[in-house]
């Protein structure tokens, strides 16, 4: 079994962030969880405020269609460090987080789930631990307390794999319980399902990360949103992640490898089938094989290359004017500049 620390429940954030504006946020991604999420704050208030330190909670209802936003507005009334940004429809949790690291004002932040699976005492363990000299803590979820067939082991898997090609060890991706320094995260812009990535974007960029374990809880309202479909657009972000970090600079380093292969592949081809013609005396046009295999290779990598394309495109598109994937309905408890 997992042996966890006590939690320092006391620990000053403020000898590891500047004094100066507030020194911590929490960022809250919900979706349908009217069950959870008052709960769920009112488990966060307690553990934040023994801790010496100025903190919000900003909360991201990510287009719910329950009574999520009812449920917060109410909580929100009664405690002005609880912020809600509410958005028009359902974007997606990648979205959601973004949204929060770009209101976040903390000099450190911190993102947990809505779902009450997220243990929020964990909070000063993972804060302490960015004291010891690190810019990001990953959580572990070590006992997780799912289902093991549709999620634990997909998700090892996909932890191997994610690992393994972006060179950044961690034993658990989609634990959104974290820490960042807020300076790591002022240049970072996500897209499509990529916030389960950001340890290896830290990486790259130079951050110290480190993975220590967590407590997760099982889940007792609502139902989950992930299911084994997102190991498959896991395995495509990872590919945009990997072509970005690799190849941004000088794709034609891909595209014509890629190229090349493609038409020595095709000399191959040609190859085996005069060799057929001429030994065998099986006539080109007989058979469809060749001409199929061409296709089905020829369309493989015509959509990857496509995609990749459409990837860049999409990037420049937001990020020349300045544009938000997200639309946002109502904030709550936030103030204009002075």
């Amino acid at each position: 079994m997992t042996e966890y620390r006590p939690i320092r429940t006391a620990f000053d954030l403020r000898t590891l962030v500047a004094p100066a504006g507030l020194d911590l946020t929490i960022i809250v991604p919900v979706y349908n969880e009217e069950e959870s999420v008052g709960r769920l704050v009112d488990e966060l208030f307690p553990i934040l405020d023994a801790m010496t330190c100025s903190f919000e909670i900003l909360v991201v209802n990510d287009g719910s269609r329950d009574h999520s936003i009812d449920v917060l507005r109410s909580a929100a009334a009664g405690r002005n460090e609880l912020r809600v940004i509410e958005f028009r429809r359902n974007y997606g949790q990648t979205a959601a987080l973004m949204a929060g690291f770009d209101n976040a004002r903390g000099d450190v932040i911190v993102t947990l789930d809505g779902d009450l699976q997220n243990d929020p005492a964990d909070i000063p363990i993972i804060v302490a631990k960015l004291h010891e000299g690190f810019d990001v803590v990953s959580g572990w979820r070590a006992d997780r307390k799912d289902h093991a067939l549709t999620r634990k082991l997909p998700s090892h898997f996909a932890n191997l794999l994610i690992s393994k090609i972006s060179g950044v060890k961690l034993q658990d991706y989609g634990c959104t319980l974290k820490a960042y320094r807020r300076s790591i995260m002022a240049d970072v812009r996500l897209y499509g399902e990529m916030h389960r990535l950001i340890p290896i974007y830290a990486s790259w960029m130079g951050a110290k990360v480190i993975e220590i374990p967590v407590r997760h809880r099982a889940r007792k309202f609502g139902k989950s949103k992930y299911g084994l479909g997102r190991i498959v657009k896991v395995v495509l972000d990872l590919t945009v992640v990997k072509f970005l970090e690799t190849y941004l600079v000088k794709p034609i380093h891909l595209f014509g490898g890629v190229g090349l292969a493609a038409i020595l592949l095709s000399f191959v081809t040609l190859g085996l089938a005069v060799s057929n013609k001429l030994l065998a005396g099986v006539s080109l046009i007989l058979t469809p094989l060749p001409l199929l295999s061409a296709m089905l290779f020829l369309m493989g990598c015509t959509s990857i290359l496509m995609g990749l394309l459409a990837e860049m495109v999409t990037r420049t598109y937001f990020e020349a004017q300045d544009l938000k994937p997200y639309l946002i309905r109502e904030r709550i408890n936030f103030r204009p500049p002075a």
